[in-house]
């Protein structure tokens, strides 16, 4: 592990020049998973090799959250906030911890054993990117399960890939603080797809580097999932398109494939949203979309 320290003190910025690796701030987003983030936590705690400090952001849970991180896990940073989604809940995380690297854990996810050391490798060997993701273990009400096609993980410039869906997973992926310096942090506006809309900054600037080793068992089928609270969640995946298109800095061919999705979107999310007689979220999307966009 000391050669790995030096390799990283000598190609990544802001690493003390000694045997002791970078630091990493670990960030845990939770609302009521008292049940849950126990086993999220552990799973931190088990990484060895890397000096880290863990924050656990309470979103304004009403369980026994606190109490039980106090009972069981004293070492871990607490802070608590009125309820404001996960976009307040990480950028709150990213405000209070102090590491060059931030990774983050949703409170229902669990990291395998290595995951933190496999990236720092990853960096030291490509100093040239800031962000990466490793792949993921799908497990859907306790049984493990294969991620649909267009779930796929890609790396590198992955700017067009990343517009159907979100592709990149906050529990996988580690970044460097200097590249959120220079793109902003989570947008608090978006009460979901907040990942879609920050991945969606930094991929149409940056490579996005992808460890193809899974190293995350990410959970779902359970009722408080967060994409459950949401009817149609191309909402706000639509807004983020929106957003990226209006800030300018995309390239001409970027543009282009961010139109052509935008279209698609606008067409399925109006045609969901007639079905569900949500008339009026139908004739918001096709026309404000169409006036500012001039899409047919």
């Amino acid at each position: 592990m000391v050669s790995l320290a030096l390799n990283l003190a000598r190609v990544l910025p802001g690493v003390i020049r000694s045997a002791v690796m970078v630091s990493v701030s670990v960030i845990i987003p939770t609302f009521n998973r008292a049940h849950l983030i126990g086993r999220a936590i552990r799973s931190v705690l088990k990484q060895e090799n890397v000096p880290l400090e863990v924050f656990v952001i309470d979103d304004g849970s009403t369980d026994d959250t606190e109490a039980l991180l106090g009972r069981n896990f004293p070492s871990v940073n607490y802070w608590r906030q009125a309820n404001q989604g996960p976009a307040a809940a990480r950028n709150l995380g990213i405000e209070k911890s102090s590491g060059d690297w931030l990774a983050f854990l949703d409170s229902d996810d669990e990291w395998l054993p290595g995951k933190l050391v496999c990236q720092l490798e990853y960096f030291a060997r490509n100093p040239e990117i800031r962000i990466c993701q490793t792949e993921e273990i799908w497990i859907r009400n306790g049984r493990r399960v294969n991620a649909m096609k267009k779930h796929k993980k890609y790396g590198g410039f992955i700017y067009d890939q990343c517009l159907p869906l979100c592709i990149v997973s906050p529990s996988a992926v580690m970044i460097h603080r200097s590249l959120l310096e220079e793109v902003g942090l989570f947008d608090e506006n978006y009460p979901a797809c907040e990942d879609y809309e920050l991945w969606l900054r930094i991929a149409s600037r940056h490579p996005i580097g992808l460890i193809e080793t899974p190293y995350i068992h990410k959970y779902g089928g359970h009722s408080d999932q967060r994409s459950r609270e949401f009817e149609a969640m191309d909402r706000f995946r639509i807004q983020a398109l929106q957003k990226i298109l209006r800030e300018g800095f995309i390239s001409e061919s970027q543009r282009n494939a961010t139109l052509n999705m935008l279209e698609t979107k606008v067409k399925i999310f109006a045609a969901g949203a007639r079905k569900r007689k949500k008339y009026e979220e139908a004739d918001w999307a096709e026309t404000l979309l169409r006036s500012e966009y001039e899409i047919k």
